[in-house]
């Protein structure tokens, strides 16, 4: 399934592709861009390449719509939608505070609710992500429910916040 180039100020996303490995490498090993993710950091590079392509392949099914993100042609996060219409997303450290994830998510929503026709987006979140929850709610996601010890990672078990956001309720920024 091919997916559009979506443009922002700023941005760049563009369908993931197998030569993202080494880019996403860098966040994905890195503990402290993965402490809220759902699996532990990546330590070698070939979970990684494994990673990419079991994201690639999912989207070339239309199970999934996996993009990199990339500004000034450097891929600096990764934004998708999987399990139909969850959205999830992971920025490189550098770029974090700086509005990329704001403007990138928001693209996305803009794509999931424009051409994939969602009728929603939902989003799984960490309670302890605060950057995440205020990026989410400041974009107009609602909170509809909370579980205990949804993922395990690692050792340790976490909760799950979970939001909605309704496409009459979404503004595109």
């Amino acid at each position: 399934m091919s997916e559009p180039i979506i443009e922002t100020p700023r941005l760049i996303l563009r369908r993931l592709a197998g030569y993202d490995a080494p880019a996403l490498h860098e966040m994905l090993s890195d503990a402290e861009t993965m402490r809220f993710w759902s699996t532990v950091p990546h330590v070698a590079m070939g979970e990684t390449e494994t990673w990419v392509a079991e994201s690639v392949a999912a989207t070339s099914r239309g199970d999934a719509h996996d993009f990199a993100v990339l500004r000034d042609g450097r891929v600096v996060g990764r934004v998708a939608f999987w399990m139909g219409n969850e959205i999830g997303f992971l920025f490189h450290r550098e770029v974090w505070g700086q509005g990329i994830a704001r403007e990138a998510v928001g693209a996305l929503l803009h794509h999931g609710f424009g051409a994939l026709r969602f009728a929603s987006v939902r989003a799984d979140v960490d309670p302890a992500n605060i950057r995440s929850l205020t990026l989410l709610e400041r974009l107009r996601f609602k909170r509809t429910g909370y579980a205990e010890r949804t993922f395990k990672i690692g050792e340790t078990w976490v909760d799950s916040v979970y939001l909605e956001l309704k496409a009459e309720e979404f503004v595109a920024a």
